[in-house]
């Protein structure tokens, strides 16, 4: 009888195939970033076009496709060792390019996750996935760029394009690294014990609070745009939801590093999470406005998916339908009554109400992760050993103070160095569109519409091909919109 023969393509003896390569490992990991980068181009891309008024479509769904293509080039010239590199400070990495062939094709490796007990011994060795750099680099490129993606729903509707392409690289270098790093990359809240599974701070919670201080700087849109400012293509909204539920997959899915049991978790209980989520959010619009909302379905199901983003793949089932529970009322009850009833929040103009959608939910996430974070499920994923969450006793107590404190800190690095990036861009050029422009819209930032029709009441230039201006304020309905235009 013959020996057993291993088939070619599972021997790792030819020089594309290293002996440390775990080719189911590279290809899920791949395929996440893939699924990740959908989300954002066409997902939000198309999201942010359908769910703006007609005459910001374009320039909408612009800023989003900018955002993916300026943060590919700025991640891999200085940006992720930034964020993944060598320690320089305890909240940041070394910044170097990561463009050589020698680096990209070397076995991955994060060198400042080595995580020690207090007298030195190693706890936890070097996170090392079976992987090249390479894929290491593309996941993380298109994580970070779904962040600036996600900030831009803050701004829709009246940031001057050319403030946002200087604002783009600045907030990736100088605040997106910082968190990366800090809770993912080896910094000072990943070895304190601090629980980020996939992003409900260093993306969620960072572009919420990031989008929010921005609003403040820019200022607000025209007085009839936030009175008015109905979707122009509900269907298509939709359309851009699915691409960033379904991307989900990978967001969370991918985060293990590896195709292993803990990435199955993670994917089972972010759908989970989102269902009820949306569920719920819907529940709530029937319960106190008769009907449900579409674009209140979808706020739900954003919500849900943040707050399962940092414990997807650390909590268990029933924890997840418990946090979307959450997750689809408490950004509800901030969007919908706090929001309209607080002069505060409404002195800002958050255009689809990404401080609710995101920082609200990403928070909220972080703290539940704190709460339910079940011990077998943390070993398998986090570096400090023997981590859970407070529902499981002994030192889980403390692992919800330590959420507390590790999103305060994302919440007052982005508000101040959010707010120096502002001030420096308007030294350059203005942050806000003329009023002029803001009145005509996507015609006079881009020369260009997104339909052949007339009749959204926008004014028009002279040059327009339809020759004649329209009042942009002839409108009866003066509820101002909040969050994604939800006016119920």
């Amino acid at each position: 009888m013959a020996d057993n023969v291993v088939p070619i393509a599972y021997v790792n003896n030819i020089t594309s195939v290293p002996p440390w390569l775990n080719k189911g490992d590279n290809a899920w990991q791949m395929i996440s970033a893939t699924l990740v980068g959908l989300q954002s181009v066409p997902g939000l891309v198309i999201l942010y076009g359908s769910i703006v008024k007609k005459k910001w479509a374009v320039n909408s769904a612009f800023m989003a496709l900018y955002a993916f293509a300026a943060v590919v080039i700025c991640w891999v010239s200085w940006a992720y060792k930034m964020a993944f590199g060598h320690k320089l400070l305890p909240f940041w990495g070394r910044a170097g390019a990561a463009l050589a062939q020698d680096f990209l094709l070397e076995q991955a490796a994060l060198p400042a996750t080595t995580h020690r007990y207090e007298n030195g011994e190693v706890e936890t060795a070097m996170a090392t996935p079976l992987y090249p750099m390479a894929s290491m680099v593309w996941f993380q490129c298109v994580f970070a760029a779904i962040a600036l993606v996600l900030l831009a729903g803050s701004l829709l509707g009246r940031m001057n394009i050319k403030a946002w392409m200087l604002f783009v690289p600045l907030w990736l270098t100088f605040s997106y690294t910082v968190g990366a790093f800090s809770l993912w990359g080896g910094g000072f809240l990943f070895q304190w014990g601090v629980m980020d599974y996939s992003g409900g701070y260093v993306i969620h919670l960072s572009s919420g609070i990031g989008g929010l201080t921005a609003a403040f700087w820019v200022g607000p849109r025209t007085k009839a745009d936030r009175e008015r400012f109905t979707p122009n293509n509900v269907i298509l909204t939709l359309a851009g939801a699915g691409l960033l539920w379904m991307g989900w997959a990978g967001f969370n899915g991918g985060d293990p590093y590896a195709a292993n049991i803990d990435s199955s978790v993670a994917v089972l209980n972010t759908n989970i999470c989102a269902a009820t989520s949306l569920l719920m959010w819907t529940c709530l619009d029937v319960l106190f406005f008769k009907k449900p909302s579409v674009i209140g379905a979808v706020q739900g199901m954003i919500t849900g998916l943040v707050c399962i983003t940092p414990g997807a793949g650390i909590v268990q089932g029933w924890a997840a339908i418990v946090m979307g529970i959450l997750s689809g009322s408490v950004p509800w009850v901030t969007m919908m009554i706090v929001h309209r009833k607080w002069k505060p929040m409404q002195a800002i103009d958050d255009t689809l109400g990404v401080f609710h959608t995101h920082a609200v939910a990403g928070f909220l996430g972080g703290i539940l992760t704190g709460l339910f974070a079940q011990p077998t499920l943390s070993n398998l994923f986090l570096p400090v050993t023997n981590s859970k969450g407070g529902v499981y006793g002994g030192v889980g107590g403390a692992q919800v103070g330590k959420q507390i404190v590790g999103g305060l800190f994302i919440i007052g690095w982005n508000i101040m160095v959010t707010s120096i990036i502002c001030v420096v861009v308007k030294f350059i050029v203005p942050l806000r569109m003329s009023e002029e422009e803001l009145l005509i819209g996507d015609d006079a930032a881009h020369g260009e519409e997104a339909y052949a029709l007339w009749g959204d009441g926008e004014k028009f230039t002279e040059f327009s091909k339809h020759g004649f201006t329209s009042d942009d304020t002839a409108h009866g309905d003066r509820r101002i919109s909040i969050g994604a235009a939800q006016v119920v």
